[in-house]
């Protein structure tokens, strides 16, 4: 794993760290769960060069009722399709900065994978039903 991918990685975790998340150790073959800063402190000054990879959503695992959620953050009627976020209603097609953030709160809280983790390697997908 490059420097680079590393700093994503830790990005992109430290983002979910309020939401509680799973961690996949290779060499031990041990999912680890973070339920606090401490415990991902302590996982990474135990795991300097273990191999780890979180367990995230797809977007393609988004629910209808998970879209209807994000649309009511938006206050407007969207599509989402892997990475991209379409207005559906063409009179609005601007977000306000606090409705981003309420929906890459939400994407965090909700494991999904934003950042393209998974196909980058970086992320496992995580198993139907381990994040409810």
């Amino acid at each position: 794993m490059t420097q680079e991918d590393k700093e994503l990685l830790l990005k992109d975790l430290c983002a979910r760290l309020p939401y509680r998340f799973i961690i996949h150790r290779y060499g031990d073959n041990v999912d680890i769960k973070i339920n606090t800063i401490d415990d991902f402190s302590h996982f990474l000054e135990y795991s300097n060069d273990e191999k780890f990879k979180p367990y995230l959503r797809p977007m393609s695992s988004m629910t209808e009722e998970e879209l209807y959620e994000v649309q009511e953050i938006l206050g407007k009627g969207v599509e989402i399709h892997d990475v991209f976020i379409s207005i559906v209603d063409s009179s609005i097609n601007t977000f306000s900065y606090l409705e981003l953030q309420a929906v890459f709160d939400w994407f965090n809280k909700k494991m999904f994978d934003y950042r393209g983790l998974i196909p980058m390697g970086l992320a496992l997908e995580a198993p139907e039903g381990m994040y409810k």
